[in-house]
């Protein structure tokens, strides 16, 4: 079956810690041959380099403090930039504020493109907690208590729940269950893609 996308698809993944998200962000980028593109990883990959904005960043996270939009959306532009991500990417992590998803708009109007796909992963949160507690235990991180746990699902949430109502409302939202076997899950992202007109290619994998 021939997808209704011609280029490389630009896709958006979002879900709760303890989700399986970048397990899932991995597979889908080997599937499409894309790159998973999160925040984290621009923010290393620019402090290790010693950019100009990593040396920014370093400054910011060092002192404890949050990376403003303005510095975050900069870097972004320059990831985006680069020639791997010009025709398809996964954004994991970004954006994370209605700020950062009208900057992104704009960035990808500039290129006549626009995100394709906005994956939501949902999951019970009593069962992920479980699920983090139980791996807490397990290597030892005393201090990741079920409480703390627990307030950083809630703050997820309560950051999420207006990026997610703005991707609803355009259409391209589609909520996959991201609890289970990590090959289920993803059997279950590929069919919600496929019903958008998207599918891997016949010879990739999402492994």
């Amino acid at each position: 079956m021939t997808s209704a996308v011609t280029t490389k698809p630009r896709l958006l993944i979002v879900g709760p810690p303890g989700a399986g998200k970048g397990t899932q962000a991995s597979r889908l980028a080997s599937g499409f041959s894309i790159p998973a593109i999160a925040t984290g990883d621009i923010f290393r990959h620019n402090i290790r380099m010693g950019t100009p904005l990593g040396v920014q960043v370093k400054a910011i996270v060092d002192a404890g403090d949050y990376v403003p939009d303005s510095l975050t959306n900069e870097l972004v532009v320059g990831r985006l930039a680069e020639t791997d991500a010009l025709q398809g990417f996964l954004l994991d992590g970004y954006p994370r504020t209605l700020d950062q998803v009208s900057f992104l708009d704009t960035l990808l109007a500039s290129r006549g493109q626009s995100l394709d796909v906005v994956i939501q992963l949902v999951a019970d949160t009593d069962e992920v907690v479980a699920r983090l507690r139980k791996r807490a235990v397990e290597q030892g991180r005393v201090d990741d208590s079920e409480e703390a746990i627990r307030h950083r699902q809630d703050v997820f949430a309560r950051e999420t729940a207006p990026l997610v109502a703005v991707y609803g409302e355009r259409g391209i939202l589609v909520e996959v269950d991201g609890l289970g076997d990590i090959d289920d899950v993803g059997n279950r992202i590929a069919e919600s893609l496929g019903a958008r007109g998207i599918s891997l290619p016949e010879s990739g994998t999402a492994e």
